[in-house]
């Protein structure tokens, strides 16, 4: 999955991977040609006391290290840039795919899963393409190069090598094994944190209303310890190789010495080729350290790629039709024919059988015990889920034949939870629809009862927002929600339970601003309060996830028990 992601966004940047390959090998090169100009001037030149040598081969020493310098450095910024731009790249299909998805698919993976996949996973994968492209033609080539070099520098002291590398390579195998399950595990911790955190965040108010400060300190300090203790424990891996790896570096150098001096005394090696030969053990083992540090940061890189990949592959349930339906026979009308929804993995169904309609300009309310599926259903008008039967046609279009943006142009949605950007509340409201004038905009609040609390902000439409909008009141929060759908101009208006904040009397002058100011739009209404459906023109009655009952107020009043029921809880036996 690695190798599938790296070949995916690497070659989008081939231009700049042959650059880096070219310095590189030019850097090597240079390199390994160090030690034998050493050995050549300790050999020629120091030997025989000729200055003017060991001054113009040292020249020629200084010349090629800072040609090694100048490529080193080039190469490791193209890397940068390289690596840099294919994290962007990651990190805008990622981000792209999760836009795409539906609600489903969102709750199985978990928003805080999502945004570690997109940041610190993607980070993994970047960091490995950076050190990749800086390291996969060094690395090897040092090694490689440096046996070859070093072979041909002195035969008798390669049996050195035969025993120093494959030993490093046994070390980097073990520990490296030991860091995989480890590398998995840590994700999902971090994952852990991600949710914990989110969720105090977002519930902030809950955890002091409840004074539960200290519980969730607890819960916190709890997988953010379970992340310490095994970052340490893989922190100790790596603490445990790199002193391993010194180790038998200096014990080969300690060999290398010991043993070209016993060829130096028998006359079968100069001293200037027995320090060549020790800088190039030198530069064997960076080469095969180098090579471990990658094959180390792999097995993480190669976790995070296959969780990045999960995301990408993921295949949205709501999939947008090719050259999907644009012309809707009829606007504004709404129609559920024997619907059926089921979430995945359950057990029965959440919705089963609705059939009812809407027709253009009319208000239809839908009301029911909590849990009844009322949420579920007004979400299969938009598809932000799709239905596991039947059908639900908007403008008689199957929703899941039509064009995604045409359909959602027709409806304005206003969520259970009214959610405020960071930013204005001009540029909230004209989240509906970015070209609405200023006077489009105070009309949707004069609409949504929001003209005056806005009026009085300090700066009017151009007063800040912060996330959340949580510098504004439930109540200012779902009017502010309202007008930004009645900007949008839609056919359609769906209300999840979306008045719950509002007071009595606010309630009733917004719905009547409503029905008076928008008579062609049609609205589907989700309520708790029987008060605020009472004038609508037809109520759905739902009750564990079926329709019991359809008609107006005073029909279902006198035929539907259930519907009896909650007026009755709410309004009084005499309602």
């Amino acid at each position: 999955m690695l190798g599938k992601i790296l070949v995916r966004y690497l070659t989008r940047y081939w231009w700049l991977l042959l650059i880096i390959v070219v310095l590189q090998f030019a850097s090597v090169m240079a390199s390994l040609n160090l030690p034998e100009i050493n050995a050549d001037i300790i050999n020629n030149g120091v030997a025989k006391a000729d200055i003017g040598y060991i001054w113009n081969r040292g020249a020629f020493m200084l010349l090629v290290s800072f040609g090694q310098i100048v490529a080193s450095i080039l190469a490791t910024l193209f890397a940068a840039r390289m690596a840099m731009a294919t994290g962007r790249d990651i990190r805008g299909d990622v981000f792209s795919r999760v836009s795409g998805f539906s609600e489903r698919e969102v709750s199985q993976f978990g928003a805080g899963s999502l945004i570690t996949r997109n940041t610190n996973d993607v980070q993994q994968v970047q960091m490995l393409a950076m050190m990749g492209a800086t390291m996969f033609v060094t690395a090897p080539l040092l090694a490689i190069g440096g046996i070859i070099k070093a072979v041909q520098t002195d035969v008798g002291l390669s049996w050195l090598i035969a025993v120093s590398v494959p030993l490093l390579l046994v070390i980097a195998v073990l520990i490296i094994g030991r860091m995989v399950p480890l590398f998995r595990a840590n994700q999902r911790k971090l994952d852990d944190v991600n949710r914990i955190m989110r969720e105090q965040l977002t519930g902030v108010r809950v955890v002091r209303a409840f004074v539960r400060e200290r519980i969730e300190e607890r819960r916190f300090r709890d997988v953010n310890t379970d992340l310490m203790v095994l970052g340490r424990n893989i922190g100790s891996l790596f603490v445990l190789m790199f002193p391993l790896f010194m180790l038998v570096l200096n014990v080969t150098v300690v060999a290398v010495i010991w043993f070209g001096g016993v060829e130096i005394n028998a006359g079968n090696a100069e001293v200037g080729t027995i320090f060549a030969f020790m800088q190039y053990i030198g530069q064997i083992m960076m080469g095969v350290i180098m090579s471990s540090f990658m094959a180390m940061m792999i097995p993480r890189a190669a976790v995070s790629a296959e969780r990045v990949a999960e995301v990408l592959d993921a295949e949205s349930s709501m999939t947008r039709t090719e050259n999907g339906t644009t012309d809707f026979p009829t606007p504004g009308a709404v129609a559920f024919e024997n619907a059926e929804f089921t979430y995945p993995g359950a057990e029965a169904p959440v919705l089963s059988d609705i059939t009812f309609r809407a027709e253009p300009g009319e208000t239809v309310a839908i009301i029911g015990s909590t849990g009844s599926g009322k949420t579920t259903l007004v979400s299969l008008i938009p598809r932000l889920f799709d239905v596991t039967g039947g059908a639900v046609r908007v403008g008689g279009v199957d929703v899941r034949e039509a064009d995604l943006d045409t359909l959602w142009g027709d409806i304005g949605l206003v969520p259970q939870r009214p959610f405020l950007f960071t930013g204005t509340v001009a540029s909230n409201l004209r989240y509906g629809r970015e070209e609405a004038t200023d006077d489009e905009l105070w009309r949707a609040l004069e609409i949504a009862q929001g003209r005056d609390f806005v009026e009085e902000m300090p700066d009017g439409l151009n007063s800040r927002i912060s996330q959340g909008g949580t510098n504004v009141s439930g109540g200012q929060r779902q009017r502010l929600a309202i007008a930004r759908a009645i900007v949008r101009q839609p056919r359609i208006l769906v209300f999840d339970d979306s008045f719950s904040a509002l007071d009595l009397t606010t309630d009733a002058r917004l719905r009547q601003a409503l029905w008076r100011e928008l008579p062609d739009v049609t609205k589907i209404v989700v309520a708790q309060r029987v008060s605020t459906i009472t004038d609508a023109d037809r109520i759905v009655v739902l009750d564990d996830g079926a329709v019991v009952g359809v008609g107006t107020h005073d029909e279902l009043l006198a035929s539907n028990e259930t519907y009896k029921e909650i007026v009755v809880s709410q309004l009084g036996v005499d309602a």
